[in-house]
């Protein structure tokens, strides 16, 4: 899983471009830029993200977030190693017409749902903020991971214009990580296409040690990041541009960058009958017998993927 080929010192034209592992849509590119301490994902969804899209008829603004929501997902479940691990995004209000964004990652699998008011919605217009969405919400990030790690969250003020921002915060405040984070979205005929860049500064390096020197006003991050600031929504949309290649354009100039394959997404709802069966095995009787309905049927809807499973007494 890990092909590394460095980029040679200092080449003044991508055109000199080395072979480096191609990554297409769906599959995650790691990078490594061992001189200046940072490590970045990139990634860009299409047929994965449509087929999560389309067990729902949300509108355009309902679209657009959650795209985003599972282009961040991606990028920041991607930083996880051990198998099993799995992350969760929440974004929750009881202000704004969205109520509830979820989504999560584990292994390679997406998944993500929102649920909303659509007449407080359709008040906002076509293109409402993330406040007119959500108004004064939070972003909570939940980890679990396998082992004694166990499971751990973070918890952010729903901030700035985008849940990118928000995400960027999280790392910023709640790991004391530099990280910058960029999302480009685009709906047409043809579906819905989304793409991300994340980049973090890690001094002290990606494992081990306590990271004590973490400053948003490092050299080495602050060159990084006007780099990888620099990068435009056209280019990370655009189907001509492998996300290796994008690294490139951004990153050829440095001594060293470390490319690696990494996971390849699918939509991963990983609800069945037997799961429900197991999940109400746990309740009372007396609570599933109220939940059952005048054919002894209790009803279990999935929210992820609009499914639902009768569930016999």
């Amino acid at each position: 899983m890990t092909d590394k080929t460095p980029a040679p010192t200092h080449s003044p034209e991508p055109a000199d471009k080395p072979a480096l592992p191609e990554i297409f849509a769906g599959q995650v590119l790691g990078f490594m830029i061992p001189s200046q301490h940072a490590r970045g994902r990139a990634v860009r969804l299409d047929a994965v993200l449509d087929e999560i899209l389309s067990a729902h008829d949300y509108p355009p603004p309902i679209t657009h977030l959650l795209a985003e929501a599972l282009v961040l997902i991606a990028l920041i479940g991607s930083l996880l190693k051990e198998e099993g691990a799995q992350v969760t995004m929440q974004a929750q209000t009881d202000a704004g017409p969205v109520s509830l964004l979820a989504c999560d990652y584990k292994d390679g699998d997406l998944r993500g749902y929102v649920d909303f008011d659509a007449d407080r919605l359709t008040e906002l217009g076509a293109n409402p903020s993330l406040y007119a969405l959500f108004g004064k919400g939070y972003l909570a990030l939940t980890f679990d991971l396998p082992g004694e790690r166990g499971r751990y969250q973070g918890i952010v003020p729903l901030e700035g214009d985008s849940l990118a921002d928000a995400c960027q915060s999280y790392f910023i405040q709640s790991e004391q990580v530099p990280t910058l984070i960029r999302v480009a979205i685009a709906s047409g005929t043809d579906g819905c296409t989304a793409a991300g860049l994340l980049v973090q500064h890690l001094p002290d390096g990606e494992e081990g040690r306590e990271r004590l020197h973490v400053r948003l006003d490092h050299p080495e991050w602050e060159h990084v990041a006007v780099m990888a600031g620099s990068i435009k929504h056209e280019e990370l949309l655009d189907p001509a541009l492998s996300m290796d290649a994008i690294v490139w354009r951004l990153f050829h100039e440095e001594d060293e960058v470390r490319v690696t394959r990494g996971p390849v997404l699918a939509r991963g709802c990983r609800c069945t009958a037997e799961h429900y069966e197991k999940l109400l095995a746990r309740f009372p009787e007396s609570d599933r017998q109220e939940m059952r309905n005048e054919d002894g049927i209790i009803l279990v809807d999935c929210a992820f993927c609009s499914r639902s499973f009768p569930i016999a007494a």
